[in-house]
This record gives structure tokens, C-alpha cells and sequence, in this order.
């Protein structure tokens, strides 16, 4: 399977066929997952990507549903054999697939290949296989949402600097008329892009061409003037004066002498009228005799990857006079390696120099006075000391004096705040200012139109290019999972990789695999990822140390958390405080870039900064978690309510739970469903930590009020979970628990296949809940206890065909008599639920047993319990109504009623499909199909 972003979103066969993917928010979803693929993209970013302007309040169900039938036609076309797989990580959705099968991937591979070929003819030959991968406009037949568009223009810029270094290399074979004819067609689609038009230019007048060239830029200057009222810029004036000057030479006209890169300062050259001489400019006075100041350190050894942070660099940095470009991240991001590597790359667009300072904004040693930086950067421009400006006023006057005729390139790295950066800002507008900060420099952005390039965590792929780049590609590549382990060990992040890479470069000789098991264990992560004074946790204590009061004491309250996720509430009964404050210090922890804001009131916490602030707390904080614990027990019951609404709590508080300072509002089923899908590793790590420390009475119940979800996706793993609830349960002495986690235990296994073992823990679970004295329990066990009998019976019922093609007579009896209990079990259910007032327990004993009896060919009785169901759906859930209404249809059509049961399973065929419940539209379509009744999809 292949996969397409370069023109038309397109999923291919390894034939060339195309999947059918449907809808352009489809495609655009798979857009978005491909542009970050082995990433996880959250469901808010993925909401942006699909909606061009505010999304519908449906829109998390709309999402679901598109990921469904993605993971549906991956599974159709054995998508998992090539190791793809689209799989749900807290919040986000995770496309996992080698690179090569995505071509902008391949082409991003072959522009990087070609730029380290020495020989032109070889960089020829690779940058049109490159270019060959273009199909069209990238992203075509998407939604044409900001976030997508903005991709769409990264890929452009690249294929467009792609054509540029494919023209520069047939010039540098000599193949002049080359060049022209590959600049020409994006010279006619680019009108207004001048490095191209000029690069076209040039390349005409080497081919002799001088008249053709010289028409391209006038034609370029008259469609400025038309459509932007500007005149050329100095690429396309500098390209047209070394036309000229070339004519002048070759007619033996004195012309002043051409230097190959117009000098810094001097301002663009004139340009002569049609027809009219060229007459060069008159000496302008004496430049001071400044050195070309070069303070930029080394660049990174090893550096990898980080191709669209490269490229966002040169967008911030181009256009603008005077531009100023930020890189944010949090510690060990590798901030300062990305702007080395990116300031040594374009060393040749600053022919005054390169100055570099690490303002230690975020270091134990003090941080920089500005003074002395701006002292060091004059004496770097040439100034002596003894003409130096006696105070910090002047010398920020000189250094932006000297700076204003210059075309520099400015590196404020580990900035602190925006005060400390201002009086560093050169003075010119040829000149490139690039920070970097764990701060967002919000001000700056306010005072002088800074522009962010953020800095996320590495990928998986460019995770392990960077341990293949240490410790060398064999080791890598002989232990390809462990080296993607230990990637998602270290959080991707630059820092703690180099680190896990020193560790196994100069430590007792052990494969990828074994130091990945180590690192596994939490408790000593974070020392084993340390070595002399570098590591990650000296990195994030620099970080809290700078934080404000109230962020820091947000922070050393965080380390009870079990998830990547955090909302305010959580921080707040984490912190035992109102939400309000846990809001501020969130933000300004979110500053610092010791969380990530996801959206609004939601954060992302990276494990390495959870268990650092868990190391700030000596022993285990017991309050702390039981304050996380009691507010997740209080979200649950909130969260339960709106997922089935109508519906009664499967469990009360435990005795002497703590009141909610804030509970998150949950506002219809689907975005409650989500909701607990996003919070399903955080709700196990709380599961284990809770039964870790003793508290089984907290443990089950956070099992079991997850049951909405595990109702909704029953075969998706939960059987180690319900185990885990059933053992707390036990230990809890609490029979009512147990009889709820049998139960509830015992369905899943039913709908996995296993109906041995379902029935060992169903059997127990009715008289459990009658010890316990819940009532509703024991309906609900009965419930699920008669499913799996009938289930069992079918399956044995099958067995015994297939084995003698006949059914056995003792084994007939015995299925006989399974049904007959599964339907006194149904029937004893309803009484209990109706004695116990509980109407989801009341509604679903009337939904088995209208199933039981229409399979046991009763369709008339069948009909009425599916009605008296119907009667007090409206209170519930729509899956629920569907199920319902389904059943009616059919039981009306086994009757004869074919026209009711027609109008009975459209309407279940429509909310189904409102409510994206592809089992209930499955369901319904079939019914409506056994009818003759064709719909539509």
C-alpha cells in the first residue's frame, strides 16, 4: 500500500489502485495523519484540519466515524501486514507506517540526498525522480482548512526549492538552456516569485539569451507595480544589473566591476530605463572597517532530521525587514542544535557575519548582563576596546549603528524573557535575529512582530536517525523495535536520547533491547538518564527554578498524575485549590513549556516531566493521590450520567471520598465517549497506582464506572482491566463490586468468543449481588448470564453440526434446556429491574428478551417487548432506541406487519447513522436488506 499527498490525497494498492476513501473530510484526515506520521495528532488538531470554519457540536462523533472506516478499509486492504496501523493514544490518533510508503517522505529523502551529492549530473538525476512524485497541487481534494492549507504551502515550498536546486545543478553542468526551460514552467504558474523569475533570467543570459532575460524582468516589474504597487526587490534588481553589466562588457563599454553578491549595505543597484545607458555609481564613502564578526559555535554533531522546523525558519526569517524568528520548546528540545544547524546552512546569506550569545536565561550560572553582551558584540564588529561607549545606552546605540549597514545574522540563544532580549535587537534591516527560549516571548511578539517556530518532540523515525547518528546505524538497525522503544522511552526528546546513546556508547557493553528494559521501570528512568552533569532532570530543574511562586508549587503537586493528559480540574484537586488557580498556573507552566496546551483547560504532560515532578515529592505523596483519585471517581460518575443518560450509577462514592473543588462538564454522549476513550490510559495508570497503594475501594470503582465505554468498544482489550477491578473487589470484601465486575467481566468475554470463561463468572455474579443487596446488580448480572447461556448453546449447536451433520439428542436436550433458562433468567431480570425502578436495567431486560424470543420463534411476544422498550427509550441513549427499534422491525416483519416494520428500521437506519453507530446502522441495513429494501451507502 502507498500513500499520496503530492497532488490528489490518494491511498493506493501496490497494483496502482486506489482505495476508495470517500468524503473530502476523509481524505482530509488521512492528510493530516500522513503529514505526522508514528505521531500523535490530537482530536482538536485533527477538528481544525476538517472543518474550515467552526466545527459542529457533533463533530468529535463525525471524526469518529471517519477514523472508523479508515481503520475499516486499512483492515480490507491488509494494511497491517505492511506495518500500518491507525491506533488511538490518549487524546490523538497515531498512524503508524514506514515512511516509504508516503511519497512526500520519499521526496523529502531524495532532496536531502541529492543536496550531499558533490557531482551535478548525479544531483540532476535525483532531483527529477524527486520532482517525478508530484502528481499535482499537494493535498488536492482536501478541506481547505487553515492548518491544511498551510501544509499544502510547506510542500509547494519545498517542491519549488526542489525545481531551484535543479535548475542551479544543470548550470553547474554548463546546460544553461536546461535550466531556463525547468525555471520557465513554474515561472509562468509563480509569476510574482522573483527568486525564480531572476534565477530564469540568468539562465537565459548564460544561454545567450540576453533579450529574452531582460523581457522577463520588465514584465516582472510592470505586474509588481500592477497588482502589489511595489517595484522589484533586490534579487531580481541584482539579477537584471548583472545582465546588463554582462551586455556593457561584451561591447567593450567601461563598466565599474561586478562583485559576485551585492555588497551588504550598499542598497540595490539601479535600474537603467529601457534604452537608456547604465552608468555606474560613484563611489560611495568609506564603510567603517568592520571584521566579519564570527562568534557562532560549532555546528551540532549529529544533528537529524527536523525538516519543516528548518523550513518554518526560512519562512520566519523571509520577507520582513529586520526579521526576528523565536524557537520555543521545552528543556532538551535541542533548541540551540536546530538554530546552529540552520545558522550554518545559510551562512552564505550573512556575508557581515554571525553573532551568538547564550544569554543563560535558563543555567546555574547567573544569567548574561547586557551590557557585557553588547561589548563582546562590538569587539567582535571591530570596534577597539579602548573606543568602546562608556555606557549601556550608548553601546546599544553603537551596536544597532554598526549593525543597520550590515547583512548579519544575530543568535540570542536561552533567553529568559523579552526584556532581555530587546537591547540585543541589531539595527538594521538586512539583519536575522534568531532566539531561542523555554518561554513563548509572547511580549515580543506584541512589541516586534517575532515570529514562534515551536519546537515539539522528535518523531519516532527521526528519533532513531538520531541514536543511528551516535551510536552508529548497525547497532540501530540489528534492533530496529528496541531502538523505537527506547525513542518513546526518552519522550523524543533530543537531550535524553543523546544521553540513553552516551550511556550505551560508554557503559558495559548491552544491547538497545536491555537498556530499554531498564529505562521501562519508572522509578529509575530518570537516573539512568543522566550522565556526569547533563541529564534530563538538571535540564527541567533549570526550568522550575525560574517558574513563578504559584507555578512551581502547581508543579510539585503534579507527580501523583497517571496520564499524558491534565485538565484544570485535575490539576486543581491535584494541587488543593480552585480551578481558577490551577488555570493560572497552568498557563504558566504552559509558558515555561513544562506542559503542552492542547486546548482550552487541556495540557499535555510528557512522562519524563511527570516523573521529574514526582521526584520533587520524597516517599509517596498518599494525600495527593487520594485527592486524584476521589476526583476522578466524582468526573467518572459525571461522565457515566451523560454517556447513558436515564441510566443509574453501577456504584456509590467510597466512604470518606473527598468533595470536588471542579468537575469538567460533559455535554452529550459522544463527546462523553470520547472523553473516556482519550482518558484511558490515564484511568489505568490510576487503576494501578490506586491498587499500588492499598486503596481497592478506590481501584474498582474507577474500573467500573468505565463501563459506558466498554459497553461501546467490548472487544478492544479490557479483560486484564476487569481482572485487575475484580482482584480490588476481592480485597475490598465488597460483594456487590465483585458481582458488578463479574458481570461485566463476564460480557466482554462472551463478546470476545470465550464463552467457557464467561460463564465461570457469571454464575457467581447474581447471588454476589443478591448478598450484597442490589438489586439492579443482579438484574443486570441475570442480563448477562442468560446472553451467554444462549450464546454457548449456539456455539455447541454449530459444533455438533459441523462434527456429525446432525444434532445430538443429549446435546439437543441440554441446549433446550439452556434457552429455557435463559429465559426464565430474562424474565426474573425484568421483575428485578422493575421492583428496583432502574429503566436502562428495565429497558435492556426487554431488549434480550425480545431478542431471545424472536430467535426462539416468537415474534409476536418478541414485538411486544421490543415496544414496551420503545416506550421508555426516549429517556436513553440513541444506541439503545436502535437496538430497540431494529428488534421491532424485525419482530413486525417476522409477523407480517411489513410496512411498519419497514418505517420502524428507516428510523433506526437514521439515527444510527445521526449518532455515527455503524453497528446499529450494520444492524439495520441488513434487516432492511432481508426486505428487499436497498439504502443508500
Amino acid at each position: 500500500m502507498q500513500f499520496r499527498v503530492l497532488g490528489t490525497v490518494a491511498a493506493v494498492t501496490d497494483h496502482g489502485d486506489p482505495l476508495p476513501l470517500g468524503p473530502a473530510k476523509r481524505h482530509s484526515l488521512l492528510a493530516v495523519l500522513l503529514l505526522h506520521p508514528d505521531t500523535a495528532v490530537t482530536v482538536d488538531r485533527l477538528t481544525g484540519a476538517l472543518w474550515e470554519e467552526e466545527p459542529p457540536r457533533h463533530s468529535r462523533t463525525v471524526l469518529q466515524g471517519h477514523v472508523s472506516r479508515l481503520r475499516a478499509l486499512f483492515t480490507e486492504y491488509g494494511a497491517a501486514a505492511q506495518g500500518i496501523e491507525l491506533v488511538t493514544q490518549g487524546p490523538a490518533y497515531v498512524l503508524r507506517l514506514p515512511g516509504a510508503v508516503v511519497d512526500a517522505h520519499r521526496f523529502e529523502e531524495l532532496l536531502g540526498a541529492a543536496r550531499s551529492l558533490r557531482e551535478p549530473g548525479e544531483a540532476v538525476s535525483v532531483l527529477r525522480d524527486a520532482l517525478a512524485l508530484w502528481r499535482g497541487p499537494a493535498l488536492a481534494g482536501t478541506v481547505r482548512s487553515p492548518l491544511l492549507e498551510n501544509a499544502a504551502h510547506a510542500l509547494e515550498e519545498l517542491r519549488l526549492a526542489a525545481v531551484e536546486e535543479l535548475a542551479a545543478a544543470h548550470e553547474r553542468l554548463g546546460e544553461h538552456g536546461a535550466a531556463a526551460a525547468v525555471l520557465r514552467a513554474e515561472v509562468a504558474a509563480n509569476p510574482l516569485r522573483e527568486p525564480l523569475i531572476a534565477g530564469l533570467m540568468l539562465a537565459l543570459g548564460r544561454a545567450g539569451r540576453q533579450s529574452d532575460a531582460l523581457d522577463w524582468f520588465h514584465r516582472t516589474r510592470r505586474l509588481l507595480a500592477d497588482q502589489l504597487g511595489v517595484g522589484p526587490g533586490a534579487v531580481l534588481t541584482d539579477a537584471y544589473t548583472a545582465l546588463l553589466r554582462a551586455d556593457a562588457a561584451e561591447a567593450s563599454v567601461p563598466s565599474a566591476p561586478v562583485v559576485a553578491g551585492a555588497v551588504a549595505g550598499a542598497g540595490a543597484p539601479p535600474v537603467a530605463a529601457p534604452g537608456a545607458a547604465v552608468t555606474p555609481d560613484p563611489p560611495a564613502g568609506p564603510a567603517p572597517a568592520l571584521a566579519a564578526a564570527q562568534l557562532l559555535p560549532r555546528r551540532p554533531r549529529g544533528f537529524t532530521g527536523r525538516e519543516r522546523e528548518l523550513a518554518a525558519l526560512d519562512r520566519a526569517t523571509a520577507g520582513a525587514p529586520g526579521p526576528i524568528a523565536m524557537i520555543t520548546g521545552s528543556a532538551g528540545v535541542g533548541k540551540t542544535a536546530l538554530s546552529l544547524h540552520w545558522a550554518h546552512l545559510r551562512h552564505a546569506d550573512f556575508p557581515d557575519g554571525r553573532l551568538f550569545v547564550d544569554l543563560r536565561g535558563y543555567s546555574p550560572a547567573p544569567a548574561r548582563d547586557t551590557a557585557a553582551v553588547l561589548r563582546e558584540f562590538l569587539l567582535a564588529l571591530g570596534v577597539p576596546a579602548e573606543g568602546m561607549p562608556g555606557t549601556p545606552e550608548s553601546l546599544g546605540a553603537r551596536y544597532r549603528e554598526l549593525t543597520g549597514r550590515r547583512r548579519m545574522l544575530v543568535v540570542l540563544d536561552n533567553a529568559r524573557d523579552s526584556a532581555q532580549v530587546r537591547p540585543l535587537l541589531p539595527g538594521g534591516e538586512d539583519c536575522v535575529t534568531l532566539i531561542t527560549s523555554r518561554d513563548r516571548l509572547g511580549g515580543l511578539v506584541a512589541s516586534d512582530a517575532a515570529r514562534p517556530v515551536p519546537l515539539a518532540a522528535l518523531p519516532a523515525a527521526q528519533s532513531t536517525a538520531l541514536l543511528a547518528a551516535v551510536l552508529g546505524p548497525d547497532l540501530v538497525a540489528a534492533e530496529p523495535e528496541a531502538a523505537v522503544r527506547l525513542a518513546e522511552l526518552c519522550d523524543g526528546l533530543p537531550l535524553a536520547l543523546r544521553v540513553a546513546a552516551a550511556r550505551l556508547a560508554t557503559g558495559p557493553h548491552r544491547g538497545l533491547a536491555a537498556f530499554a528494559g531498564e529505562l521501562s521501570d519508572e522509578h529509575t528512568r530518570l537516573d539512568l538518564l543522566r550522565v556526569e552533569d547533563t541529564g534530563v532532570a538538571a535540564a527541567l530543574g533549570l526550568t522550575v527554578r525560574q517558574l513563578p511562586e504559584p507555578a512551581r508549587r502547581m508543579f510539585h503537586r503534579l507527580g501523583p498524575h497517571t496520564g499524558a493528559t491534565l485538565d484544570t480540574c485535575t490539576a486543581a484537586a491535584l494541587a488543593d485549590c480552585a480551578p481558577a488557580q490551577a488555570a493560572a498556573a497552568l498557563d504558566q507552566l504552559a509558558a515555561a513549556q513544562l506542559v503542552v496546551e492542547a486546548g482550552p483547560h487541556a495540557y499535555v504532560l510528557h512522562d519524563l516531566v511527570r516523573l521529574y515532578a514526582r521526584s520533587l515529592t520524597p516517599g509517596c505523596d498518599r494525600d495527593g493521590l487520594l485527592r486524584l483519585l476521589d476526583h476522578r471517581l466524582h468526573t467518572l460518575l459525571a461522565a457515566s450520567a451523560a454517556a447513558e443518560p436515564g441510566g443509574e450509577p453501577c456504584c456509590a462514592l467510597p466512604p470518606g471520598a473527598r468533595p470536588a473543588a471542579g468537575i469538567r462538564t460533559f455535554d452529550d454522549r459522544a463527546g462523553t465517549l470520547a472523553w473516556y476513550s482519550a482518558e484511558r490510559d490515564a484511568l489505568r495508570g490510576a487503576v494501578e497506582a490506586a491498587a499500588a497503594a492499598g486503596l481497592h475501594d478506590r481501584a474498582w470503582r474507577l474500573v467500573l464506572l468505565q463501563w459506558p465505554l466498554i459497553v461501546w468498544q467490548v472487544r478492544d482489550g479490557w479483560v486484564p482491566l476487569l481482572e485487575r477491578g475484580l482482584a480490588s473487589a476481592e480485597l475490598d470484601g465488597d460483594p456487590g463490586g465483585q458481582s458488578r465486575a463479574r458481570a461485566l467481566l463476564g460480557w466482554v468475554l462472551s463478546e470476545e468468543g470465550r464463552p467457557a470463561e464467561a460463564l465461570v463468572q457469571l454464575e457467581r455474579a447474581p447471588e454476589l449481588a443478591a448478598l450484597a443487596g442490589d438489586t439492579a446488580g443482579e438484574a443486570i448480572a441475570r442480563i448477562n448470564l442468560a446472553v451467554a447461556l444462549t450464546r454457548s448453546g449456539a456455539a455447541e449447536r454449530d459444533g455438533a453440526r459441523e462434527r456429525d451433520g446432525a444434532h445430538d439428542r443429549d446435546g439437543a436436550a441440554e441446549r433446550d434446556g439452556a434457552r429455557e433458562r435463559a429465559r426464565d433468567l430474562l424474565v426474573r431480570a425484568l421483575a428485578l429491574a422493575e421492583r428496583a425502578g432502574h429503566t436502562e436495567t428495565v429497558t435492556l431486560a426487554h431488549q434480550h428478551l425480545a431478542h431471545h424470543l424472536l430467535a426462539d420463534g416468537s415474534p409476536a411476544e418478541a414485538a411486544a417487548h421490543a415496544a414496551r422498550g420503545l416506550a421508555l427509550a426516549p429517556r436513553l441513549a440513541a444506541p439503545r432506541r436502535v437496538a430497540l427499534r431494529t428488534l421491532y422491525g424485525r419482530a413486525l416483519a417476522a409477523t407480517g406487519r411489513t410496512g411498519e416494520a419497514v418505517r420502524q428500521l428507516g428510523d433506526a437506519l437514521r439515527e444510527a447513522r445521526a449518532h455515527a453507530y455503524e453497528e446499529g446502522e450494520k444492524a439495520a441495513s441488513s434487516a432492511l436488506a432481508a426486505l428487499g429494501v436497498l439504502t443508500d451507502r
